[in-house]
């Protein structure tokens, strides 16, 4: 038997194939998610006793399962945050932790801007009516000449700028590191949080997951924009108070809102679900054939790296 790798995404198996049978080719004995969901903590940590590599999604892997996990070498992240990895625990257990960034961008862009045309247009909430035998006329608002908010300025920021600038939007952007090259080439404007909150006309977050950025937008940031004004959430669940969104929604401080991501995946209990203003998506934001593929190869080509003693291009923890 070759050396045991486990793969947790439930898409690699269905897209990449080919990648699949590449490393068996190579000798690794692989192991697959046997559930088709989420797994667990627990049943993670009755996974890695054996596994020395690991292609993981959103799957915990924190201090606890890593402490089971006395075989692991490499963590593959296929995708970009890694805010379900503890990545101290990993460094001091001398794991490699890698990501594939680039490889969703466009993908997430994509859903961001058909999440903010399906909340402007209203186009979930009469499709859903029209099902239930009801006909209705909805009063959106146009995107042209309005102005979007990006928190958050990276790859995916970036790729939501280009794809709005299409539709004629003004854009205005925050984040801890300014790129004033690329805004003048844009014509995008640096603007504290709050002034960003107060003038945007739809708010679109797209910044990963820390002790920095939890529950960043609250109550009081809420309260600061616009009635008028859509919010969208296509980075993490954890970014955003959800219970100060739904209030502001339902008592009309916001005009609507669309999230792709929560704290408690599935949101079965949220009180969100209720609200005929807010467009909620499965976390399918990377989910298109072309992310698919070029995640799987990127986790992949980190995963051969690192099993094999090279530095991976894209290493995290890059003090090992």
């Amino acid at each position: 038997m070759g050396r045991k790798v486990l793969i947790t995404p439930r898409t690699f198996r269905l897209v990449n194939t080919k990648l699949a049978e590449h490393l068996e080719e190579l000798g690794y004995d692989l192991i697959f998610n046997p559930y088709g969901r989420l797994l667990t903590e627990e049943e993670m940590i009755n996974l890695v006793g054996a596994i020395e590599g690991i292609i993981v999604g959103l799957d915990p892997l924190n201090a606890k399962v890593l402490k089971a996990a006395s075989k692991l070498k490499v963590i593959s992240k296929y995708g970009v945050g890694i805010d379900n990895i503890d990545l101290a625990a990993a460094t001091r257990q001398k794991i490699i932790v890698t990501n594939t960034p680039g490889t969703n961008s466009l993908a997430v862009a994509e859903l961001t801007m058909g999440l903010i045309l399906n909340v402007a247009r209203h186009i979930c909430c009469s499709d859903r009516k029209i099902r239930e035998g009801q006909w209705g006329k909805y009063q959106g608002f146009e995107l042209k000449g309005k102005t979007l908010g990006l928190v958050g300025s990276g790859q995916i920021g970036k790729e939501v700028a280009l794809l709005a600038k299409g539709f004629g939007m003004k854009i205005i952007c925050c984040d801890l590191k300014l790129d004033q090259e690329w805004a003048e080439r844009v014509g995008a404007t640096y603007l504290k949080l709050e002034e960003l909150l107060a003038a945007g006309d739809v708010i679109s977050l797209h910044l990963p997951l820390d002790d920095s950025t939890y529950h960043l937008l609250s109550k009081e940031d809420l309260n600061i924009m616009k009635p008028t004004a859509i919010l969208v959430n296509t980075a993490r669940g954890g970014v955003l108070d959800e219970e100060a969104l739904y209030h502001a929604l339902k008592e009309g401080k916001l005009a609507g809102a669309a999230l792709d991501v929560y704290e408690q995946e599935p949101p079965t209990d949220s009180p969100l679900r209720s609200l005929d203003n807010v467009v909620l998506t499965s976390h399918m934001g990377a989910h298109t054939r072309e992310a698919i593929g070029a995640m799987g190869r990127l986790a992949v080509e980190n995963l051969i790296a690192g099993l094999t003693g090279k530095r991976p291009e894209f290493t995290v923890n890059r003090e090992l």
